[in-house]
């Protein structure tokens, strides 16, 4: 018998109810005309600006992306301090940065999102393991899903590979917002088991409708409100 699941960072803010399975329904029915108005209203940044020096990976989107130097690490960076930059708009979001913010981590999976009212920024998660959490030996005998913007892992009967805090403390599932088509093109090709490196900013975002998303800033917190939204500028795989 298994343990009980333990449930890891996830971000609420989506709509439930009773009329959950209309709106599903509608959405379903709409989606591929309301794909393409969003497309025409939100057209990619100018590919400009540049990229972080401390960070490899795809030139910064615009000038928004640019970064100050953020060193590679094998565990999350973020920086408060410093200048950041102004609120700036997307399709009908305004978006706010908290901090600075690179990873560098194993993919422990993705999950792609389109008809919640996140994927209209975010097309995809990534629940990412770091430290410990990077190691397949620790990982692997974990049972790990994503759904509803959740991050979920369970243990059996032997109990957790490593103490449950560590767990929190070493991985995590991030919202990730890309820059660009061709940031979003690169996140949407990679998948469980990879090394990958992102850095961009931890953002807030303010819907013109009322919808409210709110980023964590710490790697110790777990339950609703914990994942990190991250505005992807720079995206590169690692051996």
């Amino acid at each position: 018998m298994s343990a009980p699941a333990a449930l890891s960072r996830p971000q609420g803010g989506f709509v439930r109810g009773p009329a959950a399975l209309a709106l599903l329904l509608l959405a379903v029915a709409g989606a591929l005309v309301w794909s393409k108005a969003k497309e025409q209203r939100a057209p990619s940044p100018p590919e400009s600006g540049t990229a972080s020096p401390g960070i490899a990976g795809l030139p910064a989107a615009s000038a928004v992306c640019a970064l100050p130097r953020l060193p590679a690490s094998d565990a999350p960076v973020q920086r408060d301090g410093g200048a950041l930059p102004a609120p700036f708009p997307i399709d009908q979001h305004r978006l706010t940065p908290r901090a600075a913010f690179a990873v560098q981590a194993t993919v422990l999976g993705t999950e792609r999102y389109r008809f919640d009212r996140g994927a209209a920024l975010s097309p995809v998660d990534f629940a990412l393991g770091w430290g410990r959490m990077a190691d397949p030996a620790v990982h692997g005998p974990l049972a790990i899903r994503q759904s509803g913007r959740w991050y979920h892992y369970r243990w059996g009967p032997e109990g957790p590979p490593i103490p449950l805090p560590e767990i929190i403390r070493s991985s995590s599932n991030l919202h990730l917002i890309p820059a660009d088509k061709a940031v979003e093109r690169a996140l949407l090709r990679i998948g469980a088991g990879q090394r990958v490196r992102l850095a961009g900013w931890l953002v807030d975002v303010d819907g013109e409708d009322g919808f409210v998303w709110r980023t964590s800033l710490s790697r110790e917190d777990s339950g609703d409100g914990a994942c990190e939204i991250v505005y992807v500028c720079e995206v590169a795989t690692l051996p």
